[in-house]
């Protein structure tokens, strides 16, 4: 693995296809915006021999622009696949977004893959371990949570004050906090030398197990015997990999050998080596460099492929999500095994202006083939403003499968157990949902998504805009379940729950590009209500002759505040007949219909007990409508004569923080009017910080948390009850609401 000299490349233009689950290896690149993972999936496809220039494929499209990638300020916003292959393999490579706001790419990429390549710039570790991204750290917990094999590899080693070495310390202090000898490197940059800045480029890599030099400088790679200036530092380096290799062996009596003074071979060392990596219990640090000018092959990328191939586990080594049936009824354990029950996933949802719907899908057992029937199981979304459960216990016909490769979709007559493909034409099936065999129908575990929680109010720009706004909205979530639709009945407003600001310009762009929709957005509103202060009495009259028909009607209210979440309570204690029993409904009618509206900004009234005294009616002119407009302006005079309570929602929140962050946080919770209610250890160095806040003042809390934290915190919210605003802002809003009358 890694030290190998030839390995046999695909053919540019030919999709690659596997036969068996043990010739195909799924890994998913990690890492922050910037630390140039799609670079380095361009180079490992130029190397394979899958594109016959630097990011090109045959018709001259890039390698990024797969599934019609979208690029903001030159960051990649979607997964994207790449398929190649090497020596005899097909490596799928999962390119995952690393901006925060779209997380939900990468829990996707996560779900598809067996391992996971961790790209980390080599800027980064200028600052040690916390100069590694926060959100990265995350991701490898995550990994390690679920034993999914991880490696590394160093990028930008060309840019001027790299330094290799406290690179990889500094991915030795943030992901090997519990075994820094698990996290060392396997090769070390050879560089050229230095120019007149002082800088030395690098030219090709050492093999520490191979001890031999592969230069990459005339545009060839060359292998050649180390020098012996050379050798004193690849002797200490390569005494610390055999020494952690060792260590994670399942051979015991290895280290007794080592610690006695034998000679390990090579071919022990590398086994060993790549049992360890598959386990997830060692994670090599590889480096990668731009090509000399006029090679072919970067720095690094055949060193790269050669342990993705030799070291990363083979879909049968992946345990398959357990599986029930639709009802939920428990199911064996899935293996992936071709001739076994059909069960796929969709892990992403696209539109094509052309072949409308695309869904990427990973089969994790049986084969999945062109113009046959599956069963679509969805989880439900409905609460996010997805199609609901219903609608996804369908039967659809598979259309054609196709492998993706820049703009072009290559046909595949099947895909196998433990292979990706592309399926056109799955029109009801939405991101997360299953394909099975329509006689056996199953439904898999979801993966754990990310919840939106900052909002976009929006409106349509015009008629035209407002009539395909619907659709717009319904294609938009159907591809990217991180977002949540939501029709507020309260505010009446549409409004599009996303994960942070890029999400939603995205959200936006998609919107108006790919569906045509222009939208407006307007100031988010939050479900206020209103209530009373204190007991209250009023008397509502309504009298009116005009000739004819009159109407009559009267009644006497006496109003007193109850708990909240009490709602609207109506007592009659009329006594004597002084209303007629088939008028006090009436009453009660407008009361409810103007507790609704509103008594003194406009919101609705909630938590009073209303209470029906005494009134007066006519034999002729006494009416349903009569008693319901008395109703609702005795609960009008009521309101005059006390004070009325604006209340605002709060919500309970839970942030997750590093400790080093708790201060700001609580600070800024404080700030906001929150009352932090408690704090408690987690585990990693973390603290839960439990606050009650007020929704008006977390809209934007998305994003400021992310600032506050370096993107290492997250937070979640419900809503706990209503409480009174302080005068100061709800005399703000009531002038504001007669502003607007």
């Amino acid at each position: 693995m890694g030290d190998k000299a030839n390995a046999h490349p695909g053919a540019a233009g030919r999709a690659a296809t596997a036969d068996h689950p043990a010739s195909v290896r799924n890994v998913v690149l990690v890492g922050h915006s910037g630390s140039g993972k799609t670079t380095l999936v361009e180079a490992l496809a130029l190397t394979a021999g899958a594109v016959n220039r630097a990011g090109r494929v045959e018709d001259g499209t890039s390698v990024s622009d797969y599934d019609d990638i979208e690029h903001r300020r030159q960051r990649s916003v979607q997964l994207s696949l790449v398929p190649v292959e090497w020596g005899g393999y097909k490596i799928n490579i999962l390119d995952t977004p690393g901006y925060a706001d779209f997380v939900g790419e990468l829990r996707a990429g996560l779900r598809a893959a067996d391992a996971a390549l961790f790209v980390i710039s080599a800027a980064e570790g200028a600052e040690g371990a916390e100069g590694i991204g926060g959100a990265t750290r995350m991701v490898w917990e995550e990994c390690a949570a679920v034993g999914m094999p991880r490696a590394i590899v160093i990028t930008h080693l060309e840019t001027a004050r790299s330094d290799f070495a406290a690179m990889t310390r500094s991915c030795a202090e943030a992901f090997g906090a519990d075994d820094p000898d698990a996290v060392l490197p396997l090769y070390l940059p050879l560089y050229g030398e230095q120019g007149p800045d002082g800088h030395a480029p690098v030219t090709g890599l050492i093999g520490l197990l191979s001890q031999r030099i592969f230069d990459y400088a005339s545009g060839e790679r060359k292998e050649s015997e180390p020098g012996p200036d050379q050798l004193p530092v690849i002797q200490e380096a390569r005494n610390q990999l055999i020494e952690g290799i060792i260590a994670e062996s399942e051979d015991e009596s290895l280290m007794d050998r080592y610690l006695d003074g034998a000679d390990i071979d090579y071919e022990t060392l590398v086994q060993d080596l790549e049992r360890a990596v598959a386990r997830g219990v060692f994670h090599p640090v590889l480096a990668a460099a731009p090509a000399v000018e006029g090679a072919r092959q970067g720095i690094g990328t055949v060193e790269l492929l050669d342990l993705i191939t030799g070291g990363f586990p083979t879909p049968l080594e992946h345990p398959a999500p357990a599986v029930t049936t639709p009802e939920g009824k428990p199911r064996p354990a899935l293996t992936c095994d071709p001739d076994g029950p059909l069960a796929a996933e969709v892990v992403k949802t696209a539109s094509d202006p052309y072949v409308g719907r695309i869904s990427l899908v990973r089969v994790f057992s049986g084969t999945l083939r062109p113009d046959e029937t599956v069963h679509v199981s969805g989880h439900g979304l409905a609460d996010r403003g997805h199609e609901g459960r219903a609608l996804h216990e369908v039967d659809e016909r598979v259309g054609a499968l196709s492998s993706p490769f820049g703009k072009q979709q290559r046909t595949l007559g099947r895909c196998i157990a433990g292979d990706l493909a592309c399926v056109a034409k799955l029109s009801r099936a939405e991101t997360g949902d299953t394909l099975s065999a329509k006689d056996d129908p199953l439904l898999m575990e979801p993966w754990d998504m990310p919840d939106p929680l900052l909002p976009l109010a929006i409106q349509a720009h015009s008629k035209a805009d407002e009539d395909k706004l619907s659709q717009g909205l319904s294609r938009l979530v159907a591809e990217d379940p991180t977002m949540r639709l939501e029709q507020n009945q309260s505010t009446h407003q549409v409004v599009l729950w996303c994960l942070g600001e890029a999400h939603a310009d995205v959200a936006l762009e998609r919107l108006r590009n790919r569906y045509g929709v222009q939208v407006d957005l307007v100031p988010h509103k939050v479900s206020l209500r209103e209530t009373f202060a204190n007991r209250s009495a009023g008397r509502g009259r309504h009298v009116k002759q005009s000739g004819g028909h009159g109407q009559f009607a009267i009644c006497e209210i006496e109003v007193e505040p109850l708990p909240g979440g009490s709602g609207i309570e109506f007592v009659d204690k009329v006594v004597g007949g002084a209303v007629p029993r088939q008028f006090i409904p009436s009453v009660e009618k407008g009361v409810r219909a103007q507790a609704a509206r509103g008594v003194a900004a406009g919101y609705p009234l909630i938590d009073v007990r209303v209470t029906l005294l005494d009134g007066k009616a006519h034999s002729v002119d006494s009416s349903d409508a009569a008693f319901q407009t008395a109703g609702a302006l005795a609960l009008r005079e009521a309101a005059g004569d006390t004070t009325i309570h604006l209340l605002e929602p709060v919500a309970e929140v839970q942030v997750l923080v590093a400790d080093e962050h708790v201060g700001p946080v609580m600070s800024d919770l404080s700030g906001r009017r929150g009352r932090v209610v408690g704090t408690e250890q987690a585990p990693g160095g973390r603290t839960v910080v439990r606050a009650e806040v007020p929704e008006i003042e977390i809209g934007r809390y998305a994003v400021d948390l992310r600032s506050l934290s370096q993107g290492t915190a997250r937070f979640s919210r419900n809503y706990a009850r209503h409480e009174p605003m302080p005068p100061q802002l709800s005399q703000r809003i009531r002038e504001q609401a007669r502003g607007s009358a």
